[in-house]
């Protein structure tokens, strides 16, 4: 079966508990984040002991999830099976909420035009546009969570993160430990190829992980 083949839109399916059968792209994916975790846990380990370099990065720390987050169609699909499979038709409904304020927030940007439910909501700026899997500061899907996610480590103060995304912002960047990011990039160039013999352009597979979301899930958000 091929990657478009593959998909069962979430409209589908009313949560855990229902069939969800593990697809071919899954276990494909599923094997690159075994070897991911296993290279950056390496490196980790390599910047502590020889360079007493140290992440700052901690549980409950997630301000990185208010970055635009981009994903390829297979990792894409991985979320979207494993959300059927162990989220709740509840939590799915709440997931479609979040991830639905994330593209009215989108929408109203600068240069878009805004449409209902956070304009009506007030101030723009109390939204706080982090990704829609993060619940209350943790990963709701973090066994399967993207490369670029699984990657990305900071040696510097938390409130770098936190400031990143905010134009007025004075605050120095976060000081992103490179090499750990260049560990993983192999894996990421396994993905495109894979995503390339299957017949399809890399470039195009890539969107913000919400857009993937909707998608992959069945979600119209455009009325």
């Amino acid at each position: 079966m091929g990657l478009i083949e593959n998909r069962n839109f979430g409209m589908d399916v009313m949560g855990a508990g229902v069939n969800v059968p593990v697809v071919p792209e899954e276990n494909f994916v599923i094997a690159v984040y075994s070897l991911v975790d296993e290279t950056i846990a390496g490196e980790l380990n390599r910047l502590g002991s020889e360079e007493g370099i140290v992440p700052s990065c901690k549980p409950g720390c997630c301000h990185c999830c208010r970055y635009h987050i981009l994903t390829n169609i297979v990792e894409a699909q991985t979320l979207a099976q494993y959300i059927r499979r162990e989220f709740s038709a509840e939590q799915i409904e709440e997931l479609r909420t979040r991830t639905q304020h994330w593209h009215e927030w989108d929408n109203a940007r600068p240069g878009r035009h805004p449409s209902s439910i956070i304009v009506e909501q007030g101030d723009l700026s109390l939204y706080d546009h982090s990704c829609p899997l993060d619940v209350n500061g943790a990963c709701s899907v973090y066994p399967v969570r993207p490369v670029v996610c699984r990657a990305h480590f900071v040696s510097s103060h938390p409130r770098f993160c936190f400031t990143a995304n905010d134009p007025e912002s004075g605050e120095d960047a976060p000081v992103v430990l490179a090499s750990v990011v260049e560990a993983a990039s192999p894996f990421s160039s396994a993905m495109r190829d894979h995503i390339e013999e299957a017949g399809l352009d890399f470039s195009r597979s890539l969107l913000l992980l919400p857009q993937w979301l909707a998608i992959e899930m069945g979600w119209d958000f455009s009325v």
